[in-house]
Parts: structure tokens; C-alpha cells; sequence
């Protein structure tokens, strides 16, 4: 088994953070004062990976909720992933190998945007972004990526429909095979530490890989509160 490559998740972070320093660089530069770029953690790990990295570069951190959906009976294998807006991303290899029907993927989508939106409402207070990425460098961030379905849908969700400048990828950890469709998504940089041929979880990786509650995504989201 792969041995431990990261402490925890905030030595993960602050390596995450060196390799992102361009970014406050080219911020920096800038002869406007506002701030153009945008952490957006995938909770709730990716909610610690995001807020180091947000201080690094004295960056505003905001959180994305994507929901995985399941695979009759194995509700453990995603074959998708939901968005906030009730769009999804389906892994359409996995759904014509289990003969998954169209009406099944409709209705859990719909069971996982309501929890989609308690969440949002917990976190953030808000379900709605108002173009806060408009014209922004979007960062989105994770603690590590296991299939990519969260992290695809989330992809693809920025890209379509919230209109900013660049998209780039940071996680400390994601499978091989998972490369090229980061890549695809976010044409513009893909930032992965550790890339191993042999995967099995993303804690297998991490010494610490405690579970990150509820409160302690809210509390961190209060730093950013404007």
C-alpha cells in the first residue's frame, strides 16, 4: 500500500500554496486594486486546503457543493455528480456498462440538490453566486480527488455558466488516469502533487486525514464574510 505523502491536510495546503505563488505575484501587478482571484474549496475537506491557500495569497475563499450520485445498488459508486443549479456531470461509461436509465439519474439529481441547498445555506448563508466569478481567476480546490465526479461536475459548472477568465485545478492528490480529464476541463492549468498509478482512497495518502465537520466549514467561512 502507497505510503503517506502529506502530515495532514494543512501540510498539504501550504505545499498547494507554493506551487499557486504566481498567483498573488500576478495579482500584485495588477494596477487595479480588486481582488481577481478566487479560492472555491469543495467541501468539506477541500474546505482546509482552501482557506490556507486563501491567506497565502490574500485571496476571498468561497465554497462550491456538488453532490455525487450513486449507482443502483452501490450507492458508493458515483456515476455522476449534481451542481446547484440541478445540472449534471454523468460518467457515461459507467452508466451504459450498468445500464442506468435516465429516469433514475433525474430523480436522485433532484433528491441531491435539496441537500445541495441545505448545505449551501449552511455555509454560506446564500444559495445564489450573483457572477461572483465573472472575469475572476477561479481556483478550485479539494483535499484530494478519488473518481473526479465531484470535481468534474464542478469543473464543467464554472466553466458553462459562470463566465471566468481563467479556471485552474489544485489538489494535492488525484489518480493517473484522472489527468486528462482535469486537463480537458480546465484548459487553462491543472495542479496535482501526487499523480500514482496505484490508487485506492485519497486518505491513504495523508497521515491525518480526520473528518471535517460541519462547524468547522462555518467557521472558516466566517473569516471571509464581507
Amino acid at each position: 500500500m502507497q505510503s503517506a505523502i502529506f502530515k495532514n491536510r494543512i501540510d498539504a495546503a501550504e505545499k498547494l500554496a507554493k506551487r499557486l505563488s504566481w498567483l498573488k505575484q500576478d495579482r500584485l501587478k495588477e494596477e487595479k486594486k480588486q481582488q481577481s482571484t478566487i479560492i472555491l474549496a469543495i467541501p468539506r475537506g477541500g474546505i482546509i486546503i482552501g482557506d490556507i491557500i486563501a491567506s497565502e495569497l490574500d485571496a476571498k475563499l468561497d465554497v462550491v457543493v456538488s453532490r455525487k450520485i450513486g449507482a443502483p445498488n452501490n450507492p458508493e459508486l458515483a456515476i455522476g455528480a449534481v451542481m446547484p443549479d440541478g445540472s449534471y456531470f454523468i460518467n457515461q461509461e459507467i452508466v451504459n456498462m450498468l445500464n442506468i436509465s435516465q429516469k433514475y439519474i433525474q430523480i436522485k439529481a433532484h433528491e441531491q440538490v435539496r441537500e445541495i441547498d441545505r448545505r449551501l445555506m449552511s455555509y454560506r448563508g446564500r444559495k445564489e453566486y450573483d457572477n461572483k466569478f465573472e472575469d475572476k481567476i477561479v481556483v478550485l480546490v479539494d483535499d484530494g480527488i478519488a473518481t473526479g465526479a465531484t470535481m468534474l461536475a464542478s469543473g464543467q459548472w464554472i466553466k458553462n455558466n459562470q463566465h471566468c477568465k481563467k479556471l485552474v485545478i489544485a489538489v494535492p492528490v488525484a489518480p493517473h488516469e484522472i489527468l486528462n480529464d482535469l486537463n480537458q476541463v480546465a484548459d487553462d492549468e491543472v495542479i496535482v502533487l501526487h499523480s500514482p498509478l496505484s490508487f485506492e482512497a485519497v486518505g491513504q495518502f495523508y497521515q491525518d486525514f480526520s473528518q471535517v465537520s460541519d462547524n468547522e466549514v462555518k467557521e472558516i467561512m466566517k473569516k471571509y464574510e464581507t
